[in-house]
């Protein structure tokens, strides 16, 4: 909503907005932006007598200002309904969809198409580096190279509309090109299971067009089913583990590889990002820039210098010896990949003689509406394993995180307060650790919080 509010204010829009908290980096991308921001969903608010207001899947009925905005019969929409009607039209829209790594992998391919000079549009759910802002309307006039229009790559969520439309996001957004990052079980709050998301998906893959092209992984069994209801489009695969024709596989270590088409070397990617889900992001990334005229090498060069989105292994600050970094992950398949993905760097990066091995100290919260409800809490240990040490916080929670982790005895810490949580960190941190937070929130300023205890301690 955010992106949405500063793709409104580029078109000329006077634009507010509310919310129950803000924090950064969007309160400060707002701020910047001129967007007045107001605290709570206050029935008064209808005295700005906006022209429509754009109301996003968090507001629910019984809301103070959504129910003034009903009895007074004043006109609203939803966010994606709004971008279909007023910034899309007319685009090639580039859209990346998944459980996992779209605000990554939609931030990889904006500047790919930005390095190779088509000016792209973008809508992001995070703040990506290379651009400082979370969206933009871009070149929206007609290009020699694409006779559908200007591109414009949006993250593409499943998450439903709004209180009145529960179709997914990206039901609004009719691709011309479309990524298939991964499927797998989320939203326990909205979807009874993984089937109906794999419906959703698929009424996704109704929207492209003959014309268009789908980006799909080669690993995921669920977007094989997906495939498997009925495709339209040209389909092209990543990530084989093994050569399949036309497919995109990667040869080599997350953080320099080759990338094959086939057994052809099409080009190399040697970047600054962690992890085999990126590896899997950039051959994504490659494959959908190629359907709007970028050649696998340039894709490539510009990936080089790709520096990821905020709060994607975000490095918050170093005291004593000690990395804080902040990342987004919440899922347990995220929280794994990306401690992998740390582990793999300091593997790459033996300690020298009588300095022990560095060690990687999780810490993180159960946050999403469906960690909360506790549906994958069995996976928790699995998630956490290669970590030296976790920290949970167990604050609001209704299930018992202590017994969720007892697989891991004493290398596991739970606490229901963020001050105790950092007061544990603190206290069994020591120079060379890296220490990870992992929330799809602003868990309680802990980055700061554990910064501060650090150089205390120090």
């Amino acid at each position: 909503m955010g992106g949405l509010a500063a793709l409104a204010r580029e078109t000329g829009h006077r634009v507010t907005g509310c919310d129950a908290s803000v924090y950064p980096p969007m309160s400060d991308q707002l701020g910047a932006l001129g967007i007045e921001l107001i605290e709570g969903y206050a029935a008064e608010q209808l005295a700005l007598a906006p022209d429509v207001f754009v109301i996003g899947n968090v507001v629910t009925r019984g809301n103070a200002l959504l129910e003034a905005v009903l009895d007074a019969g004043k006109p609203y929409t939803s966010g994606p309904q709004w971008l279909a009607d007023h910034v899309l039209a007319g685009r090639h829209v580039l859209a990346v969809a998944g459980t996992h790594g779209k605000t990554t992998t939609t931030a990889m391919l904006a500047w790919v198409l930005e390095e190779a000079g088509l000016q792209p549009g973008f809508l992001v759910g995070g703040v990506p580096m290379n651009f400082g802002t979370s969206a933009r309307l871009g070149n929206a006039g007609p290009t020699t190279r694409l006779a559908t229009g200007a591109p414009f790559v949006i993250e593409a969520d499943e998450y439903d509309t709004a209180f009145f439309d529960k179709r997914s996001k990206f039901i609004h957004y009719r691709p011309r090109t479309a990524i298939l990052n991964n499927l797998e079980f989320d939203h326990a709050d909205i979807f009874d299971d993984l089937a109906a998301i794999e419906r959703q998906f698929h009424h996704l893959v109704r929207t492209v067009p003959a014309s268009g092209r789908l980006i799909v992984n080669a690993r995921e069994e669920s977007l094989k089913r997906v495939l498997a209801r009925g495709c339209w489009s040209e389909v092209a695969r990543f990530g084989a583990r093994k050569e399949e024709p036309g497919a995109l596989r990667a040869r080599g270590e997350p953080h320099a590889f080759d990338v094959l088409r086939g057994s052809l070397k099409i080009a190399r990617v040697e970047w600054a990002l962690l992890g085999e889900h990126n590896q899997l992001n950039a051959l994504a990334t490659i494959a959908a820039a190629e359907h709007v005229g970028v050649d696998p090498a340039t894709a490539a060069r510009a990936l080089a210098t790709f520096q990821n989105v905020r709060r994607r292994l975000e490095l918050r600050g170093t005291v004593a010896g000690v990395d804080v970094y902040d990342d987004f992950a919440h899922h347990p398949t995220a929280i794994r990949s990306t401690v992998n993905g740390l582990r793999r760097r300091l593997d790459q990066q033996p300690p020298g003689a009588g300095t022990p091995r560095p060690r990687i100290l999780a810490v993180f919260e159960p946050r999403s509406n469906t960690m909360k409800l506790g549906t994958m809490r069995e996976q928790l240990p699995w998630s956490l394993e290669e970590a030296d040490l976790v920290f949970c916080h167990s604050g609001g929670l209704t299930w018992d995180a202590a017994q969720a982790l007892a697989p891991m005895g004493a290398q596991a810490v739970v606490c229901d307060s963020v001050d105790a949580l950092v007061s544990r960190v603190v206290a069994a941190a020591r120079p060379g650790d890296q220490v990870l937070c992992m929330s799809n929130g602003g868990f309680g300023g802990v980055h700061d919080k554990l910064l501060a205890a650090l150089c205390a301690k120090a």
